[in-house]
This record gives C-alpha cells, structure tokens and sequence, in this order.
C-alpha cells in the first residue's frame, strides 16, 4: 500500500521518515469510507503500519476505551487513556501506540469526505485546537456507548439495506455519534481552559505573596496542591512562558523598583528578595537584564 513520509524523529533516538498511512478502504465493510469495530491484540491497524514507530494517519480514528491505562503519544505529547476514556486523533497528526499497553475497546476510523460539509463543520472534525483526551461522566459515556454501539450495529448489518441505503443509514449513524462527541470535547475544552485559568490565578497570588522568600516553582506546586506538569501547563497556557519564568520575571520588577526609589545598599537589595549573598543576586540580575545592580542604577540617576 502506498504511503507519503516526511523527515522526522523516530521517537527511538534516530531520524528516520515519519510515514503517512491513507485510510484502508480494503479493510471496510462494503468499501465504505469508515470501520467500527473492537479493539484487541489480533485488530488490524494497517498492513505495514508501525504502530510502535512515530507515523501519521490521513483519516479519523476515535477510541473509545473499556479497559486501560494505556499511555499514546499524539502530536509529542503522552496522553493516558483508561476505561470510558475517548481518544480522538484527526488527520494529518502525529501518534504512537504503546507497546505495553493493552488496547481494549471499540475503535471507529473514519475517512476525510465521508459526511457532507456540513455535517463536518457541525461536528468539529477539523477542531485542532480541542483536546484528543475526553474524560465523559457517567450520563454521557452511556449515551456515547449507545451511539457507537447503534452505529456498529448498522455497519455490520448489510443484509437489510441495499448498499445505497446501508451508507445513508450510516452517515445518519455516524452523525449522531459526532455530534454527542463534538458536544464532549467542546464542553471539555472550556472546562479546562476554566481549570487553567483558576490555577494560574492561584499561582499568580501565591507567587505575588511569597517572591521574596520563594523562588521554586515545585514549592509553589506543592503549597497549591497542583503537580508541577499541571502548574508548567496552566501558567504557559495564560502566558506563554514557564512557572520559574513568571518567577523570575517577578524578582526582577522587584529588584528594578527597588534599586530605582530607594537607597538601600545592593546587598539588601538582593536580600529583599531572597539572595542573601549579594553575588549571588548581582549574577542573578545579570543574567535576566545584561546589566549589572549597580550599573542598572547609574543608568536613572
């Protein structure tokens, strides 16, 4: 079968292509433009896909999981999926499977052009900006479950129907499931941007009360009750920059005011701020400003 590549990381130290796999029209009932179907160790992705390599895919693949955790790489990040957890992974991305772990649930791929434009622009498909991870509660994963049940049911059904009908039922089928999908990672979006936001501010309080005496980002996770990749997350997410960025950035404004309204000896200024060796912080401030405390100084006056 053929496939595109272009240079990239292996994801096992070397550089190799990174291949792009088209959507198997072979594999499907009917050559229809979509599958549904379980997942398991005898599943068959793809005929040459190296599922435990770094490789993209040109079509939809959302998987729905009953057992788990199970860790997959999508677009370099790690994303760890566990029962009633979906993944939704878009064209043209990047993924990885997981070599120890056991994928077990239900699987739908779905090829681009298979639902009408508008269909596509009312489900989100091309929402690059929408979390791959969906987490749904109790009512919604039911109903989810219902859904990609109902569609399997009729994919594999190709008795009732001529194959005319059979796509059409499907297309109607496979709506219905997106849509209650799209919902999903729409309102999970927004919670999370919410939950980002409500950690940055507490980090930002937190980092406004304590800068002079506290410079470590892990202190500050561990006082807010966040992990530090959670923190990393939501403080890049509200400014684009790392925690001991935000930190740093901080000390300095304080070191700059001080240095700039007052006389104290640049000794206490630095201990103002949490270098009690005056080296320590004329090294510090350098570093941030390309200048030393004292030249800083002579500058405004």
């Amino acid at each position: 079968m053929a496939d595109r590549s272009i240079q990239g990381g292996d994801g096992d130290g070397g550089v190799d292509a990174i291949r792009t796999f088209p959507f198997p029209v072979e594999l499907s009932v009917r050559g229809v433009g979509m599958q549904v179907g379980p997942m398991g160790a005898d599943r068959t992705w793809h005929a040459d896909a190296p599922l435990h390599r770094v490789h993209r895919i040109d079509f939809h693949v959302v998987m729905l999981f009953d057992a788990g955790p199970v860790r997959h790489m999508i677009d370099f990040a790690e994303y760890e999926a566990t029962a009633g957890d979906l993944l939704w992974i878009r064209p043209g991305q990047v993924h990885r499977f997981s070599r120890a772990g056991e994928y077990r649930g239900t699987v739908l791929t779905m090829q681009p052009g298979f639902l009408p434009r508008a269909t596509v622009e009312a489900t989100g498909l091309y929402r690059y900006d929408l979390p791959p991870l969906l987490r749904p509660g109790p009512d919604r994963l039911t109903a989810l479950r219902a859904a990609l049940a109902q569609l399997a049911r009729e994919y594999e059904d190709t008795e009732t129907l001529p194959p005319s009908l059979h796509t059409a039922v499907l297309r109607h089928s496979l709506t219905a499931f997106l849509l209650r999908l799209a919902h999903l990672a729409t309102s999970s979006a927004e919670a999370a941007r919410l939950q980002t936001d409500t950690t940055f501010t507490l980090f930002r309080d937190a980092v406004e009360k304590d800068f002079a005496t506290n410079h470590s980002v892990s202190a500050y996770a561990d006082a807010l009750g966040y992990s530090r990749r959670t923190l990393v997350r939501a403080v890049r997410a509200a400014t684009g920059e790392t925690p001991k960025g935000f930190i740093d950035k901080r000390v300095i404004l304080e070191a700059k005011r001080l240095l700039a309204h007052t006389d104290m000896p640049i000794g206490r200024v630095g201990a103002a701020i949490g270098f009690p060796d005056a080296a320590n912080f004329s090294k510090f401030f350098q570093q941030h400003t390309e200048m030393t405390p004292a030249a800083f100084r002579a500058e405004l006056r």
